[in-house]
């Protein structure tokens, strides 16, 4: 293999082990604020109890994306120099803006957060929930901003073949920046209610019947189900703004090869990219046009109008399509969750199960949509101003498959490493006494009987 697809292969490795952890911290934090203000309200143990769980799970999480982070950012010198070269213009400021308004205050209060709950004022503390909460959304926003940018790039002047800012509103608010921001506030939020419930229900399946992890597969389903529908919406309009903005895109989600109205939706195929045509395609007529022009005989442009310069039809094919397929899943069983749970306390043994299998279903759709986005992109690096194959390093192959490789193994050790922790925390909170004393007295002093916790 050469440089270059060793070099798009180890930063697919590293968005993908990245972008697990802050899809969590970007939705937990906000869940955390919610515990610790139902607590601050209520004066309730269970909710201070839950709050000192997930705050462990939110520091473990957070220094898992911080170190992935930084890594990645090493790759734009090492393996896309090119990349700085020509845009760094526009991206290195708004990764600066990123560090600076977001990394510093999620850091700074994330300390008072974990260690000053007995040592500075409730409310203080409170508001430094808030304010890490706060922090992991204004950093998703500074990172889809650049993302945005580099698929639908506006607000810039080339001069000597170098890229420049002309407008940092036009940058920043890029005509794919709302769809591409909400959809992933909504994904880190799914990813966030499924890893609650589905850590809430393997406590439940380790015999643990305190008030706290019924009350979590609650929240999490509950806010699931609400969510869903929102994504799905959210998806939607994305979806019409990309067939605006990037046809060749949607021809390779949908394995479109001849431009035509009324295009079938297909639901299965093997895409053969030598042959130009699906194989095996399994199809409804005309669904295509309708779900991307909201016209049944809308026109879908085919990936034959755009030459060699669209993107491997495959990667994007399937991803697009697991994507969905988790989705779809994620309605069917918040909704079939939340309905059992409005009727009953608490959820059948085989309710359980399946929410503990779909802990990390959020990741899967994260990734797969990553992929759609991402790999939709090429050949470009900047959707029309830069080509991949333009910002690759020039170092040997064989120093770019050894990194990989390096990186590889780390990161299978750390990925398995924090899913043990997590259900090692699970385990042992089945075990920890009920409430402590501190927490008695907290209920005596607001005159509730502490249920169990």
């Amino acid at each position: 293999m050469d440089a270059l697809l060793l070099s798009r292969l180890q930063f697919a490795l590293n968005i993908s082990f990245h972008i697990l952890f802050p899809t969590i911290t970007i939705a937990l934090g906000w869940f955390l604020f919610y515990f610790k203000m139902r607590f601050t309200l209520s004066r309730h143990p269970v909710w201070m109890r839950l709050y000192r769980f997930w705050v462990r799970v939110f520091a473990l999480t957070f220094a898992l994306g911080v170190v992935s982070g930084v890594t990645m950012s090493f790759q734009f010198g090492t393996n896309w120099p090119g990349f700085m070269e020509k845009v760094g213009n526009v991206a290195g400021p708004l990764l600066g803006y990123e560090v600076l308004t977001a990394f510093f205050l999620e850091a700074t209060f994330l300390g008072i957060m974990l260690f000053g709950i007995r040592k500075v004022p409730g409310w203080l503390h409170t508001l430094s929930t808030l304010l890490v909460a706060f922090g992991t959304t204004v950093s998703a926003f500074w990172i889809i901003a650049l993302n945005s940018w580099m698929h639908t790039p506006q607000g810039h002047e080339i001069i000597d073949g170098v890229v420049y800012a002309k407008d940092w509103w036009d940058i920043i608010f890029t005509p794919s920046f709302p769809y591409r921001f909400t959809h992933m506030l909504l994904a880190s939020g799914l990813t966030a209610s499924f890893l609650i419930a589905g850590l809430a229900a393997y406590r439940q399946l380790q015999g643990d019947n305190k008030l706290a992890p019924k009350i979590a597969l609650r929240t999490g389903m509950y806010t699931a189900a609400v969510l869903i529908p929102l994504q799905i919406l959210a998806g939607d309009l994305h979806g019409l703004n990309t067939i605006k903005h990037q046809p060749q895109k949607v021809a390779a989600m949908e394995a479109v090869w001849e431009t035509q109205t009324g295009a079938p939706l297909v639901l299965f195929a093997y895409p053969d990219e030598e042959r130009r045509e699906n194989r095996f395609s399994i199809e409804i007529p005309k669904l295509a046009s309708f779900i991307l022009t909201h016209d049944t005989e809308g026109e879908v442009k085919g990936l034959n109008d755009f030459a060699d310069k669209h993107p491997p039809v495959a990667p994007v094919f399937y991803s697009f399509r697991v994507m969905v397929g988790i989705g779809i899943l994620m309605l069917l069983v918040s909704w079939l969750s939340s309905a059992v749970l409005l009727k009953r306390t608490k959820l059948p043994r085989w309710g359980n199960r399946v929410l503990a299998g779909m802990t990390f279903s959020g990741w899967i759709a994260t990734l797969a949509g990553w992929y759609v986005t991402e790999v939709g992109r090429q050949p470009y690096l900047v959707n029309g101003l830069l080509l991949t194959e333009d910002a690759v390093t020039t170092v040997p192959a064989s120093n770019v498959g050894l990194s990989f490789t390096l990186y590889a193994l780390t990161y299978l050790l750390l990925l398995v490493s924090y899913i043990a922790t997590l259900g090692l925390m699970s385990r042992r909170a089945v075990e920890i006494e009920e409430i402590t004393s501190e927490e008695r007295e907290m209920a005596k002093a607001s005159r509730m009987s502490p249920a169990n916790t």
